[in-house]
């Protein structure tokens, strides 16, 4: 292939024209509901009136780009539960919370521990909801100096309260356990006002990651796994809700790029260890802090004008390569949080990554990426990559892929509504319906997919009418029906008002017709 440029553009073609764009209700998704739904209905020994508030989070939530290559490595979700609640050291206790609270909450201070973005839980306050007014009391615990450890659920496994769950078609379910905090923490207090050179993230995504809060997960610092009391006490803080809202606001070609590398730095090795075991390997997460810096660091046309996928992927692997010789990463949010420090071992990284230049890995993408892509292709198309050894022939091979994708595009989505719709049902009956799971289910559905969610609402009501018939009516059944009934209302009435928007539109196109 003696044209390189010409190869470059069918490489940026190929992915730019085979990626699926717009949420959708796969088979992650649904699955990733599924391990919610768990959560939802979930009862922890340890926190024995506690209801548990689950979030989707990780690649799932993260990517709205469907690249022909599989992007979710697992399903990754957050749980906390509603009678915890962390505050910022020195803030005053809150007087109002969110419906989805307990009547009475135990508030953690978080506390800094000498390791950067790592704190400690300290507590501090019970809260109480008072009747009358729906507001909060709080009392002040006399002996506040009781640090919060982490919970049995997440002692032998740390997939905090649900168990480590492995799909048919080998994704894996990771449910963390956390303490939600509903303020910006002070630790990322720079982040809201700091100065944005290219206008990315928008004052409307910053407004609302800043009011979304974080979260503190339970997970000691790799240097402090050995200590006996830090490596039960440690909690991290989480800016997962942040990282979807600002992922999520990436144009295309960021997703795609953040896309590609993951994959180049899990296929070479680069992230073989997920938990950094091994101190010369890197995480997934370097790379979203990598990306995240890209997007707010670098102009828009240096991501649009004379797009060429290769050369951002090269020269962001580069940067990644002096920030490991420097021993340097800053955390996005947190300014004083280095994600490489002199304890890592990332000479040979770095030097790898060096190595990398665009004819290299305009080859890997061709001979690894491509053609690992097509092998879902027919025969007759995955075999035209047999040989790709001028640029005509990879440019034919390419275009017979990126067809079958267009024209298979509606197939495929048939195919994934009439498993999910089967799934639906053999959820429905693996779970009780109670009012809080079909709250759930309904809301996420409706979020989704509006015909599902449609769908969902006619298996729940037959589900019910089995159970009544073998049972009888319950209150939680009765509940449930009505949460049912509730949101269908709503949605009938939202379609209605489309209808008659469409009639009036159609109405005037016919006016102006005439008229002309």
């Amino acid at each position: 292939m003696t044209d390189k440029r010409v190869v470059d553009e069918i490489i940026t073609k190929f992915l730019f024209n085979t990626c699926r764009l717009g949420p959708r209700l796969s088979e992650p998704v649904l699955q990733a509901i599924v391990s919610c739904a768990s959560a939802v209905s979930y009862h922890s020994p340890t926190h024995e009136h506690a209801e548990f508030i689950p979030l989707i989070t990780g690649s799932v939530a993260e990517f709205y780009i469907e690249p022909m290559l599989p992007h979710v490595g697992d399903i990754d979700t957050m749980s906390y539960p509603n009678n915890m609640l962390a505050i910022p050291r020195g803030h005053p206790p809150p007087t109002q919370l969110p419906a989805e609270f307990h009547d009475y909450v135990n508030v953690q201070e978080i506390v800094d521990s000498h390791l950067s973005g790592y704190v400690y839980l300290r507590l501090r306050y019970l809260l109480t909801k008072c009747t009358d007014n729906g507001k909060y009391n709080y009392l002040e615990y006399q002996e506040c100096g009781q640090y919060s450890s982490m919970c049995n659920e997440s002692a032998a496994e740390r997939h905090g309260p649900a168990l480590l769950q492995v799909y048919k078609n080998g994704l894996l379910e990771d449910l963390v356990f956390c303490v939600r905090c509903l303020s910006w923490p002070p630790q990322a207090a720079d982040w809201p006002t700091r100065h944005k050179s290219y206008g990315w993230p928008d004052s409307a995504t910053i407004y609302h990651v800043a009011n979304n809060g974080c979260d503190a997960v339970q997970i000691a610092h790799r240097q402090c796994k050995q200590h006996e009391w830090m490596s039960k006490h440690l909690w991290r803080l989480s800016f997962s809700r942040a990282e979807i809202l600002l992922i999520n606001s990436w144009m295309p070609v960021q997703q795609i790029v953040y896309h590609l590398l993951r994959v180049v730095m899990k296929t070479e090795k680069f992230t073989e260890s997920v938990d950094n075991s091994v101190l010369n390997t890197l995480s997934n997460y370097h790379i979203k802090t990598l990306m995240l810096w890209a997007c707010e660091l670098k102009s828009l046309s240096w991501w649009t004008d004379d797009l060429n996928l290769v050369r951002i992927c090269v020269e962001l692997l580069h940067t990644l390569a002096v920030w490991l010789t420097e021993a340097r990463c800053q955390h996005y949010f947190i300014g004083s949080c280095n994600l490489v420090d002199q304890s890592y071992v990332v000479e040979s990284t770095a030097a790898r990554l060096l190595l990398i230049n665009d004819d290299c890995l305009s080859a890997w993408f061709v001979s690894s990426y491509i053609k690992q892509s097509v092998q879902i292709c027919p025969e007759n198309i995955s075999r035209l990559f047999d040989d790709v050894s001028t640029s005509y022939k990879l440019e034919n091979a390419v275009s017979a892929v990126v067809n079958w994708r267009l024209n298979t595009t509606t197939d495929v989505l048939c195919r994934d509504f009439y498993s999910v719709m089967f799934h639906i049902v053999f959820y429905v009956n693996d779970f009780s319906v109670s009012e809080r799971i079909c709250n759930f289910w309904m809301s996420a559905l409706l979020k989704t997919d509006a015909p599902l969610f449609v769908y969902l609402s006619a298996v729940v009501f037959l589900h019910v009418v089995q159970k009544i018939r073998s049972g009888g009516l319950t209150k939680n059944l009765l509940k449930a029906v009505a949460i049912i009934t509730s949101l269908n209302k709503r949605t009938f009435s939202l379609l209605n008002e489309v209808a008659i928007l469409v009639r009036e539109c159609q109405a005037q196109a016919v006016d102006s017709a005439d008229e002309n």
